[in-house]
């Protein structure tokens, strides 16, 4: 972004991208935990922010030098008896609760590994370093994946196990063999990462262009609700992790 603060910690409209992550995972109803990955020198900051007793509860831990070693310092600090996880990137920060919602809702209804995806609507072409076509992929089979990224919590502490490193979730769970489900997603779910969506997030919340960015994990029990990471118990559902 050419920005002098991370841009999880970037206004838009009133509130930072990571704050409106937050928001929305805590609005969904599926979340029981929200796990907030930030750098080191900032965990004092963002903990004065969100004071125990929240509703639900977030927690805020130092991330790692790659996304991954993020991801893995989240899940450690998930709550013990946590079965469901929500990977969510904070640069997503307009995504609607109802689509933390029907992540849930599939990993419920049986799935082990879900994300949200939206079709491809533009023709895409494959190229190599030269610049020069290789191939144009169908895109009927193509979708642009989002977050939250929804798992059982077992499976993904297992295909984090090695220390692996990966910019998806996802695509560990796919090297494993281990089906991944993909549910609608979100056009409001887009990523926040140049200054031109930037200036998109702002026009849609009504802001203008005055005004100036970590990740989440989100957790649920009971009949209850990425970067935020959300992790869920029995029958519930984050980089934030």
């Amino acid at each position: 972004m050419g920005l002098p603060q991370p841009k999880a910690f970037v206004d838009v409209a009133g509130a930072t991208l990571l704050s409106r992550s937050v928001a929305a995972a805590r609005e969904s109803g599926v979340v029981d935990q929200v796990v907030v990955i930030v750098p080191p020198d900032l965990v004092d900051d963002v903990r004065a922010d969100y004071p125990p007793g929240g509703s639900p509860d977030v927690t805020v831990v130092a991330g790692g030098a790659e996304r991954s070693d993020s991801v893995r310092a989240g899940l450690a600090a998930a709550e013990d008896g946590t079965d469901l996880v929500l990977v969510h990137d904070a640069a997503r920060a307009l995504v609607p609760p109802e689509l933390f919602r029907r992540v849930v809702t599939a990993l419920l209804d049986g799935a082990e590994a879900v994300v949200p995806g939206l079709p491809v609507a533009d023709t895409l072409k494959r190229v190599d370093g030269a610049g020069l076509v290789l191939g144009t992929p169908d895109r009927s089979e193509l979708r642009a994946v989002q977050t939250p990224q929804g798992f059982s919590a077992v499976l993904l502490r297992h295909a984090h196990r090695d220390g692996a490193d990966a910019t998806d979730d996802a695509g560990l769970i796919e090297a494993l063999g281990v089906d991944v489900q993909v549910v609608p997603g979100d056009h409001r779910a887009f990523k926040i990462t140049t200054p031109f969506d930037l200036e998109v997030a702002r026009l849609l919340l009504g802001a203008g262009s005055e005004a100036s960015g970590p990740e989440v994990l989100g957790a649920g029990s009971e009949a209850s609700g990425p970067d935020a990471l959300g992790a869920g118990s029995e029958a519930s559902s984050g980089e934030s992790l």
